[in-house]
């Protein structure tokens, strides 16, 4: 329960920061702050774990006590991950662009910066970008100390294109 405690204060944190970053921008023109990333896109990864070309910044010390671990993942269109779940449950808060977040059996649901995901113990899913628009998310992984990503096979083309989006 203690490690709850420390996840959730975390999470609240982070919260508090990207709304923060993302309303302090005072450029005069909407184009420009919607093109702004407040986090760093990180590495170009080259991992079976995802299609297409995504970016990922690890943030945070590894050896955290806080039992999470999390990152800012950027998307290209259509780029997107694996199925996969997470023993912890994950979190994600969704900072550019538009894109989808789908757990096995049910419909995709649409995602726009702003929205939060979350994404209970070991349910099998998917995320990534629309196939119009680059996606960039902070992902949590929560209670990491309960073990790492389980990585399944890919999304194929074919369940993306006939995503049934449910919004």
């Amino acid at each position: 329960m203690n490690n709850m405690k420390h996840t959730f204060k975390y999470i609240s944190i982070l919260l508090i920061i990207v709304i923060s970053a993302c309303n302090s921008g005072n450029n005069s023109s909407e184009t420009s702050k919607q093109n702004e990333s407040i986090f760093p896109k990180g590495e170009k990864i080259a991992s079976n774990n995802f299609s297409g070309t995504v970016w990922v910044q690890m943030m945070g010390a590894n050896d955290s006590t806080l039992y999470a671990r999390f990152g800012n993942v950027t998307f290209e269109p259509k780029a997107r991950t694996n199925w996969h779940s997470h023993p912890g449950g994950q979190v994600l808060f969704i900072t550019k662009g538009k894109g989808y977040y789908q757990a096995l059996g049910q419909p995709a649901q649409l995602l726009n910066k702003g929205d939060v995901v979350e994404i209970p113990r070991d349910v099998v899913h998917w995320h990534g970008a629309a196939p119009d628009s680059e996606f960039a998310h902070i992902a949590i992984s929560l209670n990491s100390d309960e073990g790492n990503v389980v990585w399944l096979g890919p999304v194929t083309d074919e369940e993306y294109k006939d995503l049934n989006i449910n919004n």
